[in-house]
């Protein structure tokens, strides 16, 4: 009896992690969790309550649906159309046979350090372009500075979040071997370079890699003496819209 306490006291005193998620659908789950601290859109900074955005708080002024702006999606900043047509299970069958069949394309799917909370209009507006720079002017969301060049399937977010982006980019391409085009790196590597570290990415890097096990390198590494208890993915109520 004694060795059975002794036991469960060293993996109480442990800092304790919930597993990585399996699936997108485990992801969406753990996130609703890890962003209640600071439920704020990434791209608008827009504040959101439940699956409901508050467009007012940020200025944002729907470019053609009410409906879909009013709704928080969880949004891949790289694609997962980006991560699939790299992979022979896209050409079998598409995202669905990828998240049915393909383990490494699953755990991209899944992997929390390239999810963010995205106003759904945006989401599905930047759709599976490239993150990168235009010259086009931000008025397409009202007081939201991004921007989405439909006929050129680029989309630039706000100076605010390029670096952020740009570290996601990184990471996920590293991490996955994914391959990027020599503009879209070149674009990624200078937007690290220019935009620094936000005190958001550390928060929200030390969070996400508590539950991935691991940090982005881009951002930092993870402090695993700062890893609280977390329930389980599947034990979350909410789902994404």
């Amino acid at each position: 009896m004694s060795r059975l306490l002794a036991l469960l006291c060293l993996l109480l005193c442990l800092p304790a992690a919930a597993d990585a998620p399996h699936n997108f659908a485990a992801a969406k789950k753990i996130a609703w969790r890890l962003y209640a601290e600071r439920p704020s859109t990434f791209y608008c900074g827009c504040a959101y309550n439940g699956n409901r955005v508050d467009l007012a708080s940020c200025g944002y002024t729907p470019r053609k649906q009410l409906r879909r702006a009013q709704r928080l999606e969880w949004e891949h900043v790289v694609p997962a159309w980006v991560i699939g047509h790299q992979r022979q299970c896209w050409q079998q069958g598409g995202r669905k046979n990828c998240a049915r069949t393909d383990a490494a394309f699953k755990a991209a799917e899944a992997d929390l350090h390239n999810l963010v909370p995205s106003i759904g209009e945006v989401n599905g507006d930047r759709s599976n372009f490239a993150l990168g720079m235009l010259s086009a002017q931000p008025r397409q969301y009202g007081a939201c500075p991004m921007v989405v060049d439909f006929k050129a399937k680029t989309a630039m977010p706000p100076e605010r979040v390029r670096g952020a982006s740009a570290r996601i980019y990184l990471y996920m391409a590293d991490h996955y071997q994914l391959r990027l085009s020599k503009l879209d790196r070149r674009t990624y590597e200078a937007w690290n370079r220019q935009y620094p570290i936000s005190d958001w990415e550390r928060w929200r890097n030390q969070k996400v890699g508590c539950v991935m096990g691991h940090g982005n390198p881009y951002v930092g590494a993870l402090d695993n003496a700062r890893c609280g208890p977390l329930r389980r993915a599947g034990e979350s109520p909410r789902t994404s819209g």
